[in-house]
């Protein structure tokens, strides 16, 4: 947690910013109220497109293209950039008189980026020019095929570089050795604006007609909402709340967004997923069609169309992670997860391993077989580098591109397992480095007090709010749970909390009571984003929880956690085996609680929550680490069943024999020549 310094936030507060604006800003190292302000400005002038390497030859070859006539072909990608992009420069192109098409691959039958049948079927239907937006970059040999047919290539792309580049006529991406761009962070859409504003050399006004789209890829790709992609976004915004093209209209209102000032994290977490469903679910031509109909009605069609195909793509995800999970069961925590099936729909699994990447916080890996080969999907977890692994890997792959990340690859059947113990060794060896972030950004601390309509509403003034300035994250202690509840079917936790004569209502996200570890009447301490929540023409601060724990886990849980590593590891001090041996009355206490509670079935719970509730059973204190020792035991002598993953442990009692004694146990024996000095 960066914390700040009241003077420099009351500065902020006199130069017109609010009070927790005022402290976010300064807890980012925003002091100075100039300074903050041209951080938060989004109207600042755009460089020169020209500035880019290879900009300037990318626009003389489609002058010349526009001046001779000749047909042309934009190659696109078929996520939100690529669609986006696609859009953008078809649209742009034709309206300059260009004879040009558009061809983004399927997915599911062709798979990322350029490849032979495409460029067959372009050239075939007199394509002279193929302009790659949001791809090509990794594209060497699909280059030289080119060349060989006697088509130009000009690369557009914002993807990380290798060691060596295609053979094509021109190529842009910022990522480019020795390329001085002053923003290297734009999109695959934010490119294909470059070159369109190069080829036309009036920046401005194409940004003006195209700034939706521009805002949409940036915003879906996650890049960083800082230099002239706050300007692209802020402005495409405006344009989506103000006059958004017919297909985007209808898909507001087919969301139900419409009735609410567009954000970024709208366009993040509504629109965005819906347009994505499109290329997932192998049909991305609805998506195109619907940036590029003026026809009312038919973008009431499309926008239905693309719900649909969301709902369905959510089920598959429903599937593949019910069976991701089901196969990580009983596996100790992970230091990446790598997991392999031919049941799986390519277009899908990026989602879930992004989703598993955060519940199990490590960088995941999952792989569609099908036959020899397996096509993966992948996201990074605490800033490991995904693109460096994989090139670090190269020998084990047939081909790989992407981003720190997220990245995809191929690979063979038989060298799945080998590429698991390589990445695992590199996930350990970076979560020993300093250089993994695990630990959750927190902006600072706040009080009640301060969690006023006025103040939450003016965060606004942040906006807009994403990867690079994202909506604060504010930690608040001192809280007990006074009610909680699932909803949503049981897929989201309610709470309420109180500290002194403040109650806050509260939403956890994709969390249940048993993930979240808490119970009533723990005193916990909250990480949250603050929000308005208007209900039955009511409006009140609600926080919306990014992650929660009770206050015992603060200091204490954190370094009984360490200590039960270091026992696993064989690495304890005299000491500290004294500290984890467990006594008698605890090993009663836990035995008691299990005898109580596992007569349906067993019991799944959070470790540490489950050493508070044996604690409150039995009233001794509570510890996790002896607590922990206590099930290793009793799973060591067989009197249950243990299965941990993550922090949660499932317990079963077994039949036979009940009583043994537990100085013959190894753990206990161990621990106590530990502490002898042993």
């Amino acid at each position: 947690m960066a914390g700040y310094d009241p003077e420099d936030a009351e500065r902020l507060r006199r130069a017109g910013f609010s009070a927790l604006t005022a402290a976010t800003l300064c807890s980012r190292g925003h002091r100075d109220p100039a300074e903050a302000a041209a951080f938060l400005g989004a109207e600042g002038p755009l460089p020169d497109p020209l500035a880019m390497n290879g900009m300037a030859e990318a626009a003389r070859r489609v002058r010349q293209a526009l001046d001779r006539g000749e047909r042309m072909a934009v190659f696109g990608d078929y996520d939100v950039d690529g669609i986006t992009a696609t859009c953008l420069m078809t649209e742009f192109l034709q309206s300059q008189g260009a004879d040009c098409l558009s061809y983004i691959p399927g997915r599911l039958e062709e798979g990322y980026g350029l490849n032979r049948p495409a460029i067959d079927l372009l050239a075939g239907q007199g394509v002279r020019l193929i302009i790659t937006v949001d791809c090509g970059i990794t594209a060497l040999e699909e280059a030289a095929y080119c060349r060989q047919l006697g088509v130009d290539l000009v690369v557009t792309d914002h993807h990380e570089c290798k060691g060596s580049l295609p053979d094509a006529v021109a190529m842009v991406d910022p990522h480019q050795p020795g390329d001085g761009y002053p923003h290297r962070d734009l999109a695959g859409v934010g490119v294909a604006f470059k070159l369109a504003a190069a080829i036309c050399g009036d920046q401005q006004a194409v940004l003006e007609r195209y700034c939706d789209l521009v805002a949409l890829g940036t915003v879906a790709d996650v890049m960083p909402l800082l230099g002239e992609n706050r300007t692209f976004v802020a402005r495409g915004l405006e344009r989506l709340n103000a006059a958004p093209r017919p297909g985007l209209a209808a898909l507001m209102h087919e969301c139900g967004c419409e009735r609410q000032p567009v954000t970024a994290a709208t366009v993040g977490y509504v629109l965005a997923p819906r347009i994505n469903a499109a290329g997932r679910m192998g049909q991305v031509e609805l998506a195109v069609e619907l940036f590029l109909t003026r026809d009312r009605r038919r973008a009431a069609q499309l926008a239905e169309a693309l719900y649909q195909l969301n709902r369905q793509r959510q089920a598959v995800e429903a599937e593949i992670y019910d069976e991701a999970v089901a196969m990580l069961r009983g596996q100790e925590e992970p230091a990446a997860i790598v997991l392999a099936s031919g049941r799986w729909h390519q277009g899908v699994v990026g989602i879930v391993a992004s989703r598993l990447a955060e519940e199990y916080r490590c960088p995941t890996f999952l792989i569609c077989l099908d036959g020899d080969h397996g096509k993966a999907s992948s996201r990074s977890y605490g800033g490991f580098n995904l693109f460096a692994a994989l090139e670090s890997l190269d020998g084990l792959l047939e081909s790989y591109g992407g981003h720190e990340l997220a990245a995809g690859f191929t690979i063979r059947r038989d060298r799945v397992d080998r590429f698991r113990a390589a990445i695992v060794e590199q996930a350990e060896a970076f979560r020993r480095s300093g250089d993994c972030r695990c630990a959750l950004e927190i902006d600072c601390q706040v009080e009640p007090r301060q969690l006023t309509l006025a103040n939450v509403e003016a965060l606004d003034q942040l906006e807009p709010c994403g990867a690079g300035c994202p909506r604060p994250v504010f930690l608040m202690s001192g809280l007990v749970v006074d009610q909680m509840s699932e909803v949503g079917g049981g897929r989201h936790l309610r709470l309420r909390l109180r500290r002194g004569g403040h109650c806050i209502g509260a939403i956890f996200f994709s969390t249940t009571i048993l993930r979240a570890g808490i119970g009533l009447g723990d005193q916990v301490e909250v990480a949250f984003t603050p929000q308005v929540n208007e209900f039955r023409g009511t409006r009140s601060v609600q926080l919306n929880v990014v992650d929660i724990r009770a206050a015992a886990e603060t200091g204490e849980y954190v370094r009984e956690r360490e200590l039960y590593a270091r026992c696993r590891e064989g690495r304890l001090t005299a000491a500290e085996a004294g500290l984890l041996l467990p006594q008698r009355p605890e090993f009663v206490a836990v035995w008691r609680y299990l005898a109580a509670n596992c007569r349906d079935g067993g019991i799944e719970d959070d470790c540490c929550c489950m050493s508070r509730k044996i604690s409150r059973y039995a009233g001794i204190p509570a510890s996790f680490v002896r607590t922990k020792i206590c099930l290793d035991v009793f799973a060591e002598q067989g009197l249950i069943r243990l299965r941990q993953t993550g922090r949660t442990v499932q317990i079963t009692l077994t039949a036979g024999k009940r009583k043994v004694d537990l100085d013959d146990s190894r753990i206990i024996m161990r621990l106590k020549q530990l502490k002898a000095g042993d």
